[in-house]
């Protein structure tokens, strides 16, 4: 394929040029990997895994690879995307703005990827590439290829950073379509506790394609929550993969949201690696016009005695396509495994549509797990009920949607996140 070649091509002078100062280990993680995505070569529907999406538009579009950028935008421009003055890392076209960014060097470490390479390779070394695999994964094996610059969040062990940290990436279209591979890496450590918010948006309605993987780890007693929130513009492409490895007696709380992008694909798998492990992975996609997102989640039980619950809602109007494949693995051995799935889907247009497909593979028989899935229009009966008390056919559905929606923000504990998404979920309602 010519542009599986290309991007071959690309990597060789990027390895030759930007990359070759790596240490020996992260030059031999790039080679494996690129040579991995050569082998794979991108998706196509015929795929199991990919049969509900197209990434033909991604192929046939001439990305060029970002570098850092000449022009910075001012902190006014970015304000709105901001949570408030507390720490964060803010990066432009997938590198770290020094400028606008306030790190942490003082017990948490909160640096951009490329300067931990420089200042702690060893603590770098020691978890990256572990959990995201890209065997079966060519967007991930690409992104590992390229793997240079990122967040880097070190919280040491029974260390409680009570502030949220906030990783902003900013996609500056300059005309010609670019593609940056952020790669994010969120160590906390045993009975630490932190929380973090990583955001993607776009200053400009260009084409530019971000391919992101972001790998967490939670070791034993920690807890971490972390929150995603994509918004890029209605004409970019959006591939992500998400790793979360916990260890004994583990607490992870992912929260995923999606409202941009032309195409969007998330891969969030969580993994419980340690008995007593819980891990909550809680959802939303909102799309309009013909945005297509995809969800695939996978909650891998690899230890007895570990609890999961998944809630992930889609609100499709006019002519989008949301994709959800929920997979939960209970491992042998895993014994007294608590899981369940949610999927709800509500279609306000008749051109919308959704794909819904739960899955359980179960390897013990000690174990409690469900699953459901629904798709389907507002509930007749409820609109009825709500014009029979005065209020108009219109206000009636806004009502329905936006309970709907909001089921999956509250569970949010980020107070100014939970307030900015609720205005993007009101504004869309609005309109």
């Amino acid at each position: 394929m010519v542009a599986v070649e290309k991007l071959v091509q690309t990597y060789r002078a990027f390895a030759a040029n930007g990359a070759s100062g790596a240490p020996a280990w992260l030059r031999e993680l790039r080679d494996g990997a690129i040579a991995r995505f050569d082998a794979l070569g991108f998706p196509t529907t015929k795929q199991e895994a990919w049969r509900f999406t197209s990434v033909a538009a991604i192929t046939e579009t001439e990305f060029t690879l970002a570098h850092p950028a000449s022009r910075i935008p001012h902190l006014d421009v970015i304000k709105p995307f901001l949570l408030g003055d507390g720490p964060r890392l803010v990066f432009v076209n997938g590198f770290l703005a020094r400028s606008l960014s306030t790190p942490l060097l003082d017990g948490v470490r909160l640096d951009g990827l490329a300067q931990t390479l420089v200042d702690a390779p060893d603590l770098v070394h020691r978890h990256l590439g572990k959990y995201a695999a890209f065997a079966d994964r060519p967007f991930a094996a690409l992104n590992t290829a390229f793997v240079h610059d990122g967040a880097f969040v070190h919280v040491p062990a029974r260390t409680v950073f009570e502030q949220p940290i906030q990783l902003l990436f900013l996609a500056v279209p300059t005309g010609t379509p670019l593609v940056s591979h952020p790669r994010n890496l969120i160590v906390v450590e045993r009975e630490a506790r932190a929380s973090v918010v990583e955001t993607y948006v776009a200053l400009d309605e260009g084409v530019y394609w971000t391919n992101a993987v972001t790998e967490v780890v939670a070791g034993d007693g920690a807890r971490v929550d972390c929150y995603r929130v994509q918004r890029e513009s209605d004409r970019a492409f959006h591939v992500a993969v998400t790793d979360v490895h916990q260890g004994r007696d583990s607490i992870a709380n992912v929260h995923a949201v999606s409202f941009g992008a032309a195409l969007a694909r998330h891969d969030l798998r969580g993994t419980l690696a340690g008995p007593g492990g819980y891990l909550i992975l809680n959802g939303l996609y909102a799309l309009t016009g013909d945005q297509h997102a995809d969800h695939h989640t996978a909650i891998d039980h690899a230890a007895p005695h570990c609890e999961s619950h998944e809630y992930f809602n889609g609100v499709l109007d006019d002519r989008s396509r949301g994709v959800f494949n929920g997979r939960i693995i209970v491992r042998p051995g895993a014994q007294k495994t608590d899981s369940k799935q949610t999927n709800n889907n509500l279609l306000l247009s008749r051109d919308a549509h959704a794909d819904s497909q739960p899955q359980l593979e179960i390897y013990a028989d000690d174990v409690k797990c469900t699953h459901g899935s629904t798709v389907g229009p507002l509930d007749p009966k409820a609109l009825f009920y709500l014009e029979s008390r005065g209020i108009g056919e219109v206000e009636a559905r806004r009502l329905m949607t936006y309970g709907f929606a909001s089921e999956i923000l509250n569970r949010m504990d980020i107070a100014p996140l939970r307030e900015q998404l609720d205005k993007i979920v009101r504004a869309r309602l609005a309109e």
